[in-house]
């Protein structure tokens, strides 16, 4: 099946995109309550300020999707949820933008992926069979959400996935971060924030998409981590870990 990437500017599609993310985050994941969001639609003031792009399958439906918020003239939102722990004099803010709200539709997600890119809650120190580059300090106290119904089991036979494989199982987000990478180049961005699962991030990095932690995580939208990527740094890793996706990315540029 033949995934698609676009940016996103009509008001049609920008209502698909924010319909997935409402099955995803209020029935799938608990995240954001369906009361809030009685039009079945979730959105924010940052979506004005984004640019959108939408992952699309062979029959024209919206199957996952991610923002890119490019305003930097007011506080982005980790600087509003988050305490960072960076020297901000060190990033031009004309160059800075931030990675938000990627939604994949739960057919082009594996069970046991979701923890990947939803959680559960990250206060589970293990996840499984999936190895976890960064961790918790071990002062803090992180408490299960009462509403978390899924179980992680602990496997000592671990399933060892050619790059190909993987490549091919996380077609959608790659495809979604490949956009985001080849619009950011044309606008002359050269960092990204992000707040998100350090599963997520682990899972980035196996393709060379290297971000780094910048903070003790939060609750928002789930237990989250802020991370900051260097595009210059994701380029070099990207180029010398897995050469083919690298010049993928930077086709048609």
């Amino acid at each position: 099946m033949a995934i698609t990437i676009n940016s996103v500017k009509d008001e049609k599609e920008l209502i698909e995109i924010y319909s997935l993310r409402y099955k995803v985050y209020c029935h799938e994941w608990g995240y954001e309550k369906p009361e809030n969001h009685k039009d079945g639609l979730v959105s924010d003031e940052n979506d004005i300020n984004a640019l959108h792009f939408a992952a699309k399958d062979d029959s024209n439906r919206t199957v996952g999707a991610v923002s890119l918020i490019i305003d930097a003239s007011e506080a982005l939102p980790i600087e509003q949820h988050c305490e960072l722990e960076i020297n901000h004099d060190d990033i031009p803010r004309e160059g800075l933008s931030e990675i938000s709200r990627l939604v994949i539709h739960r057919n082009y997600r594996r069970r046991a992926e979701d923890k990947y890119i939803y959680g559960p809650d990250e206060e589970r120190r293990s996840i499984g069979s999936f190895d976890f580059q960064y961790s918790y300090p071990a002062s803090r106290n992180y408490y299960r959400r009462a509403d978390d119904k899924y179980t992680l089991k602990n496997t000592s036979r671990r399933t060892q996935d050619s790059p190909q494989d993987r490549r091919k199982r996380h077609e959608v987000i790659l495809g979604l971060y490949k956009s985001i990478y080849q619009e950011s180049k044309k606008r002359g961005l050269t960092h990204w924030y992000a707040v998100m699962t350090k599963g997520i991030a682990t899972l980035l990095g196996k393709f060379g998409i290297d971000f780094r932690p910048i903070g003790d995580p939060v609750d928002y939208h789930g237990i989250r981590t802020p991370f900051i990527g260097e595009i210059a740094h994701i380029e070099k890793c990207m180029s010398e870990t897995n050469t083919d996706l690298y010049r993928e990315f930077n086709q048609g540029i």
